[in-house]
C-alpha cells in the first residue's frame, strides 16, 4: 500500500470515528428540537406536568424548578429541575423530559439501588476529576524538578487513569436513564393518558435522546481521555 492510500486511510479512519463520537450527541439534539413545538392542544407546560406527577406520585418534599444548567433531578436537594424551553413550554419534548426527571425522582423515593450507585460514583468522579486536573498540572513541574520523564510518565498515566472514572460513571448511568425513561416515563404517559397514541412514538423518541445522553457525553469523554493518550505518546 502507497503512503498516500495509507493517509487516505487514515483520514477516512479518524472522520469514522469523529461521526461515531458525534453522531449520538447530534441525535439526541436533533430529536429534542424535533419535538419542541408548541402544542396548544396540551393542557400544560413541562414545569407542571412535573409538578402534577411528584402530587400524583406523593413524592414528598421534591420541588420542581427551572434552571440554566440542563434538564436532571439532584437527590441531595430532591430538586426536579428542568431548562426554562421545558419548565415553561408546552411541547411534546417538554413533557416527556418532564416525566422523565421525575422518574428519576421515583428511583429515588422507591431507594433503588441504580440512582444509589450512580450517586455515589458521580460524587467520586468529581473529586477524580479534580485530583486529575491537579496531576497533569504538576506532572510537567515535578518532571523539570527530578528531571526524570519518568515522573512525568508515572502522573500523567495517574491522571488518565483518573479521568477513566468518568466515562465509568456514564456507563453505569446508561441503565438507570434507560429505567427513567422506559420504565417509569413511558407508562406514565401511556397508561395515564397523559398523551395521544399518535404521539407515542414521538415521545419515545424523546425519552430515547434522554437516555443516550450521558452515552453521547461518555463518548465526550473518550475523546478527551484519547488526547491525553495521545499527548503521553
Amino acid at each position: 500500500m502507497t503512503a498516500p492510500d495509507m493517509a487516505i486511510l487514515g483520514i477516512l479512519g479518524f472522520l469514522v470515528v469523529l461521526a461515531a463520537i458525534y453522531a449520538p450527541q447530534y441525535w439526541v439534539g436533533h430529536t429534542m428540537r424535533r419535538h419542541s413545538a408548541h402544542r396548544p392542544d396540551f393542557p400544560g407546560t413541562g414545569g407542571e406536568m412535573a409538578k402534577h406527577l411528584v402530587e400524583r406520585f406523593e413524592l414528598e418534599g421534591v420541588r420542581v424548578e427551572a434552571t440554566e444548567a440542563g434538564d436532571h433531578y439532584d437527590p441531595e436537594a430532591r430538586v426536579v429541575r428542568l431548562s426554562k424551553a421545558n419548565f415553561d413550554g408546552a411541547s411534546l419534548t417538554a413533557v416527556a423530559v418532564a416525566a422523565h426527571e421525575v422518574g428519576h425522582a421515583l428511583q429515588h423515593h422507591r431507594g433503588e439501588r441504580g440512582l444509589k450507585l450512580r450517586q455515589s460514583l458521580a460524587g467520586f468522579a468529581m473529586a477524580t476529576d479534580k485530583i486529575a486536573s491537579i496531576f497533569f498540572i504538576a506532572a510537567p513541574i515535578l518532571a523539570l524538578v527530578l528531571r526524570s520523564p519518568l515522573a512525568f510518565l508515572g502522573l500523567a498515566v495517574i491522571g488518565v487513569g483518573l479521568l477513566a472514572v468518568r466515562i465509568l460513571v456514564h456507563l453505569v448511568t446508561l441503565p438507570v436513564e434507560y429505567d427513567a425513561s422506559f420504565n417509569k416515563a413511558l407508562p406514565i404517559l401511556r397508561e395515564g393518558g397523559y398523551l395521544a397514541d399518535e404521539d407515542l412514538a414521538g415521545a419515545r423518541s424523546v425519552l430515547k435522546a434522554a437516555a443516550l445522553t450521558y452515552v453521547a457525553a461518555a463518548l465526550m469523554s473518550l475523546l478527551n481521555l484519547a488526547r491525553w493518550v495521545r499527548i503521553l505518546r
